[in-house]
């Protein structure tokens, strides 16, 4: 008779169990978007937007912020603001969103794809000390789910080429690096506040930036090219600073009502950061005992992690079977429909990122071929798409330590008897990428 829930025997995990949902709002929040409803202040730079810039720049620990559109917009911002454009070379990990390197294009630069490390889906340095040439501007560095890249050793290479650095933050709101919030390590970095992320408001962005010059652009940037009149003022800036010249660009602005969602997420913030960083921890010590599954790793200088996926891998040639096999057979145990997935696409291969499908990037031939991402080798992240990587959204953290404990459970069972799962006949996938930004 079969023991697993996905070949006929009982599931773990009952129909009527009830597991944690996402996005979470209050009261407070209601009242304040119907208080924006009531006045005449819908739009951007009103009071609410600020108060939230102000202080989601604070807690991240950076020197200047301000929102944006959404988190595509926002890469897109950066790059501009720092002046990168036609054939410039940058760098972008092969494993993150496709609009990662979306934007790149976007701008005419040449994003260049490099792997990533096989413990944390993040930037391998290494490859990236080999990618760079004369041509690369910008290193756009990806904290990819609940892992950090090594800041430190990644700040060193910028410095030694004199390239910038820009930190994609979309899903690591609260994470902080010898107690230093992500965000503030970019010359500029930027988030994305999609309805999934730890940080919601249906859809927005923000940007983080070290100067008041670079401040002043993405202001201008994101704001039909207007210049900043700092009136509001907002951090301590005033009138007479403000930058007199108007830029080329569009409108890229978010509402007083989104405003109001992200100010009273922010006030929870930081509790749902800890008690993820808890329960990842909590689990992640009893993955680690069971046979053929591997833990992500966590880098000593991390001092609270931010999880947009809790993720984990299996080792393929120990278990016999791969990612989806093993996927399917833990939403059966947990009752979970479709929640326990595979990572993203390698963007080499990408239901999503389709550059070559766009007249307007056909800039000549040669830059044609540059932005082919069918020309870069990414053997590390087709193997956690394709074989090894297992990813379920952040919203199973914020459940009880006994729901950990079930996981576990589920995971050890199928582990158990995983001859079970091997005759099923369920093989690779490709996913679209949903709902990341």
């Amino acid at each position: 008779m079969a023991k697993l829930a996905i070949c006929g025997g009982k599931s773990l995990c009952g129909r009527n169990k009830k597991w944690a949902t996402w996005p979470i709002s209050d009261e407070k929040d209601a009242e304040l978007v119907a208080k924006i409803t009531r006045s005449n202040r819908w739009s951007f730079d009103g009071p609410v937007e600020w108060r939230f810039a102000e202080a989601f720049t604070k807690y991240q620990t950076a020197k200047y912020g301000l929102c944006c559109a959404n988190g595509t917009v926002g890469i897109q911002i950066a790059l501009e603001a720092l002046g990168i454009g036609a054939y410039d070379e940058v760098i972008v990990p092969g494993m993150t969103w496709q609009a990662t390197a979306a934007a790149c294009i976007d701008v005419n630069a040449v994003p260049v794809l490099v792997d990533v490390e096989p413990d944390t889906w993040n930037l391998d340095l290494d490859a990236v000390e080999a990618a760079i040439t004369k041509r690369t501007k910008a290193i756009i560095v990806v904290h990819l789910y609940g892992c950090m890249t090594d800041l430190d050793r990644l700040q060193r290479i910028c410095r030694k080429h004199n390239l910038y650095l820009i930190e994609d933050c979309a899903h690591q709101h609260g994470s902080f690096w010898r107690g230093r919030g992500v965000g503030s390590f970019g010359d500029v970095s930027s988030w994305s506040f999609q309805e999934s992320k730890v940080l919601s408001s249906g859809e927005g962005g923000f940007n983080m930036c070290k100067t008041k010059e670079l401040f002043y652009k993405i202001y201008s940037l994101r704001n039909c090219g207007r210049s900043y009149p700092a009136d509001p003022p907002v951090f301590g800036l005033n009138k007479a600073v403000g930058m007199e010249t108007t830029l080329q660009s569009g409108n890229y602005r978010l509402t007083e009502w989104q405003a109001a969602l992200l100010l009273g997420g922010l006030g929870r913030l930081d509790k749902q950061v800890k008690l993820r960083d808890a329960n990842a921890q909590y689990l992640n010590a009893q993955l680690a005992e069971i046979p053929g599954i591997l833990p992500m790793r966590r880098r000593k200088e991390v001092t609270q992690q931010s999880y947009f996926n809790f993720t984990f891998r299996l080792d393929p040639k120990e278990l016999g079977i791969i990612n989806t096999q093993f996927c399917a057979a833990l939403n059966a145990e947990l009752n979970t429909g479709d929640a326990w997935e595979i990572p993203y696409d390698p963007l080499n291969n990408c239901g999503l990122y389709k550059p070559l499908t766009k007249a307007r990037h056909r800039l000549n031939g040669e830059y044609w071929k540059a932005i082919n991402p069918r020309r870069f080798k990414l053997p590390v992240c087709e193997d956690a798409n394709e074989r090894s990587g297992v990813a379920v959204h952040h919203v199973a953290l914020m459940n009880t330590k006994e729901d950990m404990d079930l996981i576990a459970a589920a995971v050890k069972k199928i582990v158990d008897n995983i001859q079970e799962v091997r005759s099923l006949n369920i093989g690779p996938q490709k996913k679209y990428q949903a709902l990341s930004r």
